[in-house]
């Protein structure tokens, strides 16, 4: 038996006659018949009985009748859950953030889940090397990521570029607002990244540009860790204005970096000439119309 036969079915067991039941299909009386036939002959069992001018359903026929309105039932919510989420209206958004966080998704995904409820969500932090990495593998479709990074197979949009900042624990006392590379390479600094990644080689050939060698005495990738070893004056740090942004900390003061050109580029990536699924298109429309306040 198929979908079509248990329709057939249902509408011979509601209506109670062929005729009602072929008007009801539209079609003709004979087909219905011989599909009603052909389900007895299948099963092995009578599903109906003439009584009079009406057909009355046999034990067997209620059971039948049972599935077959279960199944149908299931059938059309499928259909429409297929076009939710082709539509959008429902999915999964799977995105990755870098773990230099940007300060605008939040109230981003905040205006996404008013205009799509039903959406749920895989967020995912990591490194910018692993997001692109991730989105390659397609364990997750969308990556907010820092530059630079090669991404010849990606779809890129740029969102915002920023500067670096050099921070230290108010312990330090300065005396001035700016800072240059020159200073700097006196302090102790904490890499806010891990060796081989973009950050991390970012800050180096930016000493290196100026003919400098910085005094690294760390490496840390967790934002968190990072700041709370520069509050207690283990050493200082450069990073992203972003973080000077997203993470407050009052034992914390910034300088502004002269002369130089260090900035950081965020951008959203997604593999390119492969299928993207609408709630992932919606979101990138999303993005695109949110003027890039990142």
């Amino acid at each position: 038996m198929d979908i079509r036969q248990l329709r057939y079915f249902v509408a011979i067991v509601e209506e109670r006659k062929i005729s009602a039941a072929a008007y009801r299909l539209h079609i003709s009386q004979p087909p219905l018949s011989q599909q009603l036939k052909a389900m007895e002959q299948e099963l092995g069992a009578k599903l109906v009985e003439r009584t009079g001018k009406y057909l009355e359903v046999t034990e067997a026929g209620q059971t039948l009748y049972k599935y077959a309105q279960k199944m149908i039932h299931l059938l059309e919510e499928a259909k429409m859950d297929v076009k939710e989420v082709e539509d959008g209206v429902k999915g999964r958004l799977t995105i990755g953030v870098n773990t230099l966080s940007v300060v605008g998704l939040p109230e981003l995904l905040n205006q996404f889940h008013e205009k799509y409820p039903r959406v749920t969500y895989k967020i995912q932090q990591n490194e910018s090397a692993q997001l692109r990495q991730l989105v390659k593998d397609r364990v997750i479709e969308l990556a907010i990521i820092r530059l630079p990074l090669k991404l010849d197979d990606f779809s890129v949009i740029h969102l915002n570029t920023e500067p670096f900042y050099f921070i230290t624990s108010k312990k330090k006392q300065i005396g001035h607002h700016e800072i240059t590379f020159a200073e700097i390479q006196n302090y102790p600094i904490i890499i806010p990244s891990t060796e081989g990644l973009g950050v991390y080689q970012m800050i180096l050939d930016a000493f290196s540009e100026c003919k400098l060698s910085p005094n690294v005495i760390s490496e840390c990738s967790d934002v968190s860790v990072l700041l709370d070893l520069v509050a207690s004056d283990f050493g200082t740090s450069i990073v992203p204005e972003t973080v000077l942004k997203r993470y407050k900390n009052d034992q914390i003061q910034a300088f502004k970096i002269t002369k130089t050109n260090l900035s950081a580029s965020t951008s959203l990536i997604w593999l390119k000439n492969h299928y993207l699924s609408t709630t992932a298109q919606n979101f990138v429309e999303l993005l695109t119309n949110h003027n890039n306040k990142f």
